[in-house]
């Protein structure tokens, strides 16, 4: 039996239905990979003793660790601790420790320990109990068939716990992998198949030991390279080498590694330059100045917003001409540059940024179709807008001018 890598199973009906998005799963995957952890699948399964325990079946063919989230809260709902029972072959006892754990909680909470909270504590007797520093349900570790089972709770912030301080610790070096390096490249400015044009003799000459990903979203695509070695500080030589050849074809396009955030980015460039931001905005209703907001020490450098979405309080706000919209149109080259650089004079800034345009579903015209957008900059050396055309999907055009907008404030600077 050839056991290797890792199996990530989340119990819930609710994971099924789609009334909850499985980011359990997404957060534990992304840090296995992280640390070079092979991960074979990413399954849900029903919170029944039958769907639990075929799939553990299943797991213990192939895997060498299955890390299992959910079903172990105080409610009737919850069989996990049942279906272990009996994959296991235990029994639930009390146990003394996790019971103190328990009161302990509720007390420093100044709430009361119902009965329910005290079933907590009820665990099969043949697990290894697993600390949670963040509840009352403790994880647990089971070994069959040379196979690793770590049962943890569905509550996020609980799981994060476990895994941080139990989980990838312990593990880190159970699995079988090859030494290996990784980085993923942001970039924005260009779609994925024009990015693949541009990159396509450097992708060409990758060696075999080194895997290149495409990861698109509205406004930018990732890149993730992973290679492979026999020694780490050769894997590791590798993927710079490829960084560095890749920053010689696209370096207008990369904004940032791995976990950097664009508004991030733009914000320790406002910063080393001495600038200071405003925004006009319509069609992103305030998404452009929280974004840059959502940053620590953004105040450093943005002043204000007005979210101009009525006409009249482009009107009254912005003192662009009433003339200027009946003739041009809310959705034009004119009303960005003005939206542009009338914030930047209102909120007396270096740099003003506007965008307004048609989201949808509805408002377009044969001149003027859904997904027109109009992106305005204002800076000491003048005023410009350029047009977009981007779709006909009302989200998707909203992020997307989100980040064009971030990515010609980028640029700009």
């Amino acid at each position: 039996m050839n056991k290797k890598g890792i199996d990530i199973i989340s119990i819930g009906d609710e994971l099924l239905i789609g009334q909850v998005v499985n980011t359990n799963a997404s957060w534990m995957a992304q840090k296995l990979n992280g640390k070079g952890l092979p991960i074979n699948r990413v399954i849900s399964v029903a919170d029944t003793a039958d769907a639990i325990t075929s799939m553990l079946t299943n797991s213990i063919e192939s895997a060498k660790l299955v890390l299992i989230t959910g079903g172990l809260g105080p409610t009737k709902d919850d069989l996990t601790k049942d279906a272990i029972c009996d994959f296991f072959g235990s029994h639930l006892e009390l146990n003394e420790e996790v019971l103190i754990h328990v009161e302990d909680f509720f007390t420093k909470r100044g709430k009361a320990l119902t009965e329910s909270n005290r079933l907590q504590a009820m665990l099969p007797h043949n697990c290894e109990v697993v600390h949670n520093s963040q509840g009352t349900a403790p994880g647990m570790h089971f070994i069959k068939e040379n196979t690793h089972f770590v049962f943890m709770p569905g509550v996020p912030f609980e799981m994060k716990s476990i895994m941080k301080e139990w989980v990838i610790p312990y593990f880190s070096d159970y699995c079988d992998v090859k030494p290996r390096a990784q980085k993923t490249v942001l970039t924005s400015g260009m779609g994925e198949s024009f990015l693949a044009d541009r990159i396509e003799e450097w992708e060409n000459n990758l060696p075999k030991n080194t895997k290149l990903a495409y990861l698109p979203s509205p406004g930018r695509v990732r890149l993730r390279i992973t290679v492979e070695a026999d020694q780490q500080i050769d894997a590791n030589i590798l993927l710079g080498k490829h960084i560095h050849n890749l920053q010689q074809i696209i370096p207008e396009l990369i904004y940032g590694y791995d976990d950097d955030l664009l508004e991030a980015v733009i914000g320790q460039k406002l910063i080393a330059n001495g600038k200071t931001i405003a925004t006009a905005e319509s069609c992103t209703g305030g998404m452009i100045a929280q974004k840059l907001t959502s940053v620590a020490g953004s105040s450093a450098y943005f002043k204000g917003s007005v979210v101009a979405y009525a006409n009249e309080i482009k009107t009254n706000i912005l003192q662009i001409p009433a003339s200027t919209i009946d003739q041009k149109g809310a959705v034009s080259e004119e009303v960005a540059c003005l939206m542009a650089a009338n914030v930047r004079k209102l909120m007396g800034t270096d740099i003003g940024i506007s965008t307004t345009g048609i989201a949808g579903p509805d408002g377009g015209t044969e001149e003027k179709p859904v997904g027109t957008v109009w992106i305005g900059l204002a800076t000491e050396e003048g005023v410009s807008a350029r047009k977009y055309q981007f779709g006909n999907q009302r989200d998707r055009n909203i992020h997307w001018t989100l980040q064009t907008a971030l990515n010609r404030i980028r640029r700009e600077l």
